[in-house]
């Protein structure tokens, strides 16, 4: 019996792109827990804007992005809104349904298939 998968690699569609412009694609997500949801709502930031609450998400369950050496909300601002639409997207589907396939369609001919996403350690 394989356990419970806590853990997703992602590729962002763009890329960050640090200050030496490095392009930082591949990376890596866990599953959320209550206090990564708890937590972000006593900043500041969060109380001032709501929508601030999907930076602080995002800084707590990415565990790793290409060789930067730590995710911070300042990374995740710098991100283009490809790349942050697609982390919300990608937190949200591993967070409510738990496993790594999505349903997606070819924006070339519109055929629909499931993609699965590699668990970390099954490379």
């Amino acid at each position: 019996m394989k356990g419970l998968q806590t853990e997703f690699e992602f590729s962002l569609p763009r890329g960050y792109v640090d200050s030496e412009g490095t392009i930082h694609k591949q990376g890596a997500m866990r599953l959320a827990t209550a206090m990564d949801e708890i937590a972000p709502m006593r900043d500041p930031r969060v109380k001032q804007n709501q929508a601030y609450l999907t930076v602080l998400l995002l800084e707590r369950v990415i565990t790793h992005l290409g060789t930067l050496p730590l995710i911070n909300s300042a990374v995740i601002e710098r991100l283009y809104s490809a790349d942050f639409a697609f982390l919300q997207d990608f937190y949200r589907h591993i967070n409510e349904h738990g496993d790594g396939t999505m349903d997606v369609q070819c924006p070339n001919c519109g055929h629909q298939f499931s993609v699965g996403f590699t668990t970390v350690g099954e490379r």
